[in-house]
């Protein structure tokens, strides 16, 4: 497979997000706001709510109404790999996409990015991935992306704890990992659940938290997909009991960067973007 987008038709100046919901998502703020600072200001990205028994009909409609690409998030991203024509050997890999371009004749290539972010993320933290046991909350899409990456970047010892077993033996049979009944200590906490994904922000509350908050002090590194101003309630719990964390802004930021560049061609205004993404008004994650 190829790992080269094709290129889309000029006259194409719309991108989105599609999502089931999707009314919390920073990313029309921080598209916009990198596609004005690269001087695209005909651009436009926006909201796409598609429920998922019409994502794909909807998909493969929007090169005719103008789209470029378009990012993916909960609950698409491996109906997005499944639709795809053509895509990167890691999306193919990872078995879910959170990214489509769309060529002129209609054809669409997926990528994920959540991967290289997550990995990135972990780097500037300069983490020693290879001696680092990791557990991976979440069966989806973007937990599949999460265990790809990690073992892709040497980690022996993944351990994958789902509340559908099924999906986590899934997940493991095709990207390795270990299966787990319970939340057991590891030096890495990777959050993939829509767990805290609200309006309101109670870190009190257990429903905001997808561990027991007692349990948060066994890891030495959390990071969470979910994204909140001023960090989730996992991240703001993590912070307490002093652990290293990775917010959901920032990975929305690095995927997003990554995502921007295969759009338009231009490099992404990293710093716009994460502003943009800090200051915009969401109701949740």
């Amino acid at each position: 497979m190829s790992d080269r987008a094709p290129m889309a038709d000029q006259q194409r100046t719309r991108l989105g997000v599609a999502g089931w919901p999707i009314v919390h998502s920073r990313s029309p703020a921080m598209h916009n706001a990198a596609l004005a600072a690269v001087g695209l200001s005909g651009w436009r990205y926006q909201l796409l709510p598609i429920p998922p028994k019409l994502f794909t009909e909807t998909v493969r409609g929007l090169p005719a109404a103008g789209f470029r690409g378009i990012n993916v998030t909960i609950p698409h991203k491996e109906a997005a790999l499944a639709l795809a024509g053509s895509a990167s050997e890691r999306a193919a890999a990872i078995g879910a996409a959170n990214t489509l371009l769309f060529a002129d004749d209609g054809s669409i290539y997926a990528d994920n990015t959540d991967a290289p972010a997550l990995i990135a993320a972990l780097s500037r933290r300069e983490i020693e991935l290879a001696d680092t046991s990791a557990l991976v909350l979440g069966a989806g899409g973007s937990a599949r992306a999460a265990v790809w990456a990690l073992a892709d970047a040497g980690v022996r010892d993944i351990r994958v704890y789902a509340r559908t077993r099924a999906r986590a033996e899934r997940l493991c049979s095709e990207l390795g990992g270990t299966v787990v009944d319970s939340v057991d200590p590891a030096q890495l906490l990777v959050h993939c659940t829509p767990v805290g994904l609200r309006a309101s922000l109670d870190v009190s509350s257990s429903e905001e938290l997808p561990i027991p908050a007692d349990r948060i002090k066994d890891f030495r590194t959390v990071v969470d997909f979910v994204y909140r101003d001023q960090g989730s309630a996992l991240v703001q719990a993590a912070r307490d009991v002093a652990a290293a964390t990775v917010d959901g802004l920032e990975l929305l930021v690095g995927q997003g960067a990554l995502s921007f560049e295969q759009f338009t061609g231009h490099r992404a205004p990293v710093g716009v973007m994460a502003d943009a993404a800090a200051s915009a008004e969401a109701a949740a994650a």
